[in-house]
């Protein structure tokens, strides 16, 4: 895919902080990298800090004054969110910009320690907390954002609230559409909430289109197959999947 958009157009982040959650890889990876270019401080909140440190040093390698740091974030644990939430509190006076990045997607079947559906736990309940518990820190600034990632997946699921656990039959593929139909009325509710409450954070859904990133190492092998014949007329780059991302983020 082509674009006319440039990373070097966009304004200065100078002085700004973000939150890109699922940092160390894809999507995440290619949005830390950009905001850091554009001179905001960024916080990459993810679950390996081993990962971390290596994406950490490899955005160094290409932007030297960029401003990173580490901290551990596993949206698979309500307790690990509230860790985080905490830590980021006492370090930083505020928060400019919060990309819920990360994610899984059509995992086998497994229940997150708080006994929630994987992909609804990690892709739309650990960011739905984290979210609100970062809310003042958002609130401290003017014009701040909150970039949710979804996906026209939603349109593969509904919200089953008679067993969003999915213990009465498995479908990684509805559940998986369930999570990001949830993340989108998430960006949705939450902008007509501040909207009301006056604030000036906005809240915006972004979405990746189909990008080559690790998110889709549990399609099965055949597809896996075929998307190496395919890539270059329908699967764009991991950078071009993060431009909603980021682009999101600039004001």
């Amino acid at each position: 895919m082509t674009s006319g958009w440039k990373l070097e157009e966009t304004p200065s982040q100078a002085g700004k902080i973000g939150v890109v959650t699922g940092a160390n890889v894809g999507l995440g990876f290619e949005t830390a990298k950009a905001l850091a270019a554009r001179g905001m401080e960024v916080v990459l909140a993810c679950r390996n800090r081993e990962k971390a440190k290596a994406t950490k040093d490899k955005i160094i390698e290409s932007h030297a004054q960029a401003s990173l740091h580490i901290m551990e974030l596993d949206l698979s644990s309500l307790k690990s969110v509230r860790s985080f939430a905490e830590k980021f509190k006492q370090q930083f006076e505020k928060l400019d910009l919060l990309v819920n990045n990360a994610g899984v997607m059509l995992t086998p079947y497994q229940i997150t320690e708080d006994g929630f559906e994987q992909q609804m736990g990690i892709n739309y309940l650990g960011h739905f907390l984290l979210a609100g518990l970062l809310l003042p820190k958002l609130e401290a600034a003017e014009n701040t954002r909150i970039v949710t990632l979804s996906s026209l997946s939603h349109n593969w699921g509904d919200i089953y609230f008679d067993d969003m656990a999915f213990e009465e039959g498995y479908s990684s593929r509805k559940a998986y559409g369930q999570s990001k139909l949830a993340c989108l009325m998430f960006a949705y509710e939450m902008q007509r909430r501040l909207k009301a409450r006056g604030h000036s954070t906005i809240s915006l859904a972004a979405h990746p289109g189909i990008s080559d990133t690790e998110l889709v190492r549990n399609l099965p092998k055949f597809i896996h197959l075929m998307a190496k014949v395919l890539a270059p007329i329908f699967i764009q780059s991991a950078a071009e999947g993060a431009l909603p991302n980021f682009t999101d983020s600039f004001r």
